[in-house]
């Protein structure tokens, strides 16, 4: 439930400021991979970032896929797939399938 006792520019700027910390946090932590993320938590970097864009385009801002990825990652994609994505693992693949359906 929001605080009613903070101005909407406050909660803005906090939300801001949580959320540069959370994408800064997903960039130190390359081990943490993203096939994790979606089987624990049902979300990965590439689903914050396309979120950072479909919200960019509802205020009438082009973004791309790409660019919204490098925003995220903080290097465009493929680089950062070379350097630190791992081939998933045969039980990481089945929890995935299981936790996410149709994804």
């Amino acid at each position: 439930m929001p605080n009613p006792d903070l101005a909407p520019a406050t909660t803005t700027e906090l939300e801001a400021a949580a959320f540069r910390r959370l994408v800064q946090h997903l960039r130190e932590r390359t081990d943490v991979q993203n096939i994790d993320m979606m089987n624990l938590a049902g979300f990965c970097r590439n689903c914050l970032s396309r979120w950072y864009r479909e919200e960019a385009e509802a205020k009438g801002i082009g973004l791309t896929d790409p660019d919204a990825r490098e925003i995220v990652y903080g290097m465009p994609y493929k680089e950062w797939q070379a350097k630190h994505q791992k081939e998933a693992s045969p039980e990481q693949k089945a929890a995935f399938a299981k936790s996410n359906p149709g994804h």
